[in-house]
């Protein structure tokens, strides 16, 4: 959908980046972290060979990727948490979380609750 539509922002809170977004704050993220502007994001982020992709942030400035696990293994879900001031990692792939997280499933207390978007989920079991 993304690929089609590009951005998406859910409930005023939660932006996904499009193709020409993902691409421009891929290479904007990738040199600050690679400038050691950034204490907590030290991985390499793509384009940068093995990086993590940086997929989306919150209205909050919260910094979300997807981290390479593996050949094997999914693209997990990890994020710079600006408010906490920390690194949050799940282990989840960006389908689980995002549906977990949507019907209230995944506890976190940095994400708004999203009934509207919990229930819209919850139809297309």
């Amino acid at each position: 959908m993304l690929q089609t539509y590009g951005d998406l922002m859910v409930d005023d809170f939660l932006y996904l980046f499009g193709p020409l977004t993902l691409e421009e704050k891929g290479e904007w993220m990738s040199g600050y972290v690679k400038r050691g502007e950034s204490r907590l994001i030290v991985e390499p982020v793509l384009p940068e060979p093995g990086g993590m992709l940086h997929w989306g942030q919150t209205i909050d400035g919260d910094r979300l990727f997807l981290v390479p696990r593996g050949a094997a293994d999914p693209w997990t879900v990890s994020a710079f948490r600006r408010n906490w001031g920390d690194w949050y990692e799940t282990g989840l792939p960006l389908e689980a979380w995002l549906v977990g997280v949507f019907r209230g499933d995944i506890e976190t207390d940095w994400m708004p609750e999203w009934p509207t978007v919990r229930a819209l989920v919850a139809d297309d079991d």
